[in-house]
């Protein structure tokens, strides 16, 4: 099976199965990327350790900061503690959330989404990282908003799809009342 192949069905299972975790598993947030395909991660009950992120996974489906995955717990790790097993989408969350299997301390505030980007699917939730200590609104979200209100339409829909840019400092237009 060629590399496309096998990217297209690694790409439908992540998307496409509504996956239960089995009683050995533990649901896990992604806290921070490490590199190398290793991320920190924080259970339910509030260990932190870090997670690999099997071969399978790799050039086919990235995870960031605030997204859920489901993990294997490797007992014999000093370090290493999990793989990915599983990552979890909105929809995947809310079947998870309707079968009552989902962890309370995991609830979801209105500010945070957690996305997940793939090779086509593009990003969500761009916001979906930690938000300072119990949600909240950050910074950048504010500034976000009041860049969006100033612009026009046409600026909305292309940063509505790229996102604003972090290299460019906010700008700050002041006018003196007379409009002519």
């Amino acid at each position: 099976m060629s590399e496309a192949t096998k990217r297209k069905h690694v790409k439908r299972e992540v998307l496409e199965e509504f996956v239960i975790p089995e009683p050995n598993q533990i649901i896990a947030k992604i806290s921070s990327g490490r590199g190398n395909n290793f991320h920190d991660v924080i259970t339910e009950d509030g260990k932190s350790f870090i997670a690999s992120m099997p071969r399978k996974f790799r050039k086919s489906v990235w995870i960031k900061r605030g997204d859920y995955v489901i993990l294997d717990p490797i007992l014999e790790g000093n370090k290493v503690k999990g793989e990915i097993v599983h990552i979890l989408y909105p929809q995947q969350i809310q079947y998870l959330k309707d079968e009552q299997l989902w962890p309370t301390c995991f609830t979801m505030t209105p500010g945070e989404e957690g996305g997940v980007t793939g090779e086509e699917g593009g990003v969500t939730g761009k916001e979906g990282g930690v938000t300072g200590e119990e949600g909240g609104v950050t910074g950048e979200e504010q500034r976000h908003s009041e860049i969006e209100e100033e612009s026009s339409s046409e600026e909305d829909s292309l940063e509505a799809l790229l996102g604003p840019n972090p290299n460019h400092p906010p700008t700050l237009v002041i006018s003196d009342g007379d409009s002519n």
